[in-house]
């Protein structure tokens, strides 16, 4: 059975739209923080220095998300993080938000490991065994 990282995450007043609900666009932020607290949980960092001038980051390359309830301003929300697929270069995240027993939205999101140089294009590399090796264990049965 895969692990699933579970953190919190309280609906503020600046992510809802003028009918008091969170915007469609703030459960992006909610995806992206919990995968950030799942990687330092790990020891591992959304951008990791190589040298001093590259370094090694994730640049996203799909979001998605289906809302399946509204949630409102100081609702605490539940965020689930599993690994849908981990590749040679990309890793695929599901997102599971939901507010106590109620569902709100299931989301998923894609990365490449790319080697980021200064005035350079990123360039696509495959994840180091030592990340993908901490990552493995979240990752869904397939």
């Amino acid at each position: 059975m895969p692990e699933v990282f579970r953190t919190q995450r309280f609906v503020e007043f600046s992510d809802t739209d003028m009918a008091g609900i969170a915007h469609f666009s703030a459960f992006f932020r909610y995806m992206e923080s919990a995968e950030h607290a799942l990687l330092r949980s790990l020891g591992l960092s959304v951008f990791q220095r190589l040298g001093d001038d590259d370094a090694l980051s994730f640049p996203r390359v799909n979001v998605q998300c289906d809302y399946q309830a509204p949630v409102r301003c100081e609702d605490e929300l539940d965020v689930a993080v599993s690994i849908e697929r981990l590749g040679t270069k990309s890793v695929t995240y599901r997102f599971d938000i939901s507010r106590g027993d109620t569902p709100a939205a299931t989301g998923r999101m894609t990365s490449v490991c790319c080697r980021i140089e200064p005035g350079q294009t990123p360039v696509a590399t495959p994840i180091p065994d030592e990340i993908a090796d901490r990552l493995r264990p979240f990752v869904a049965d397939e």
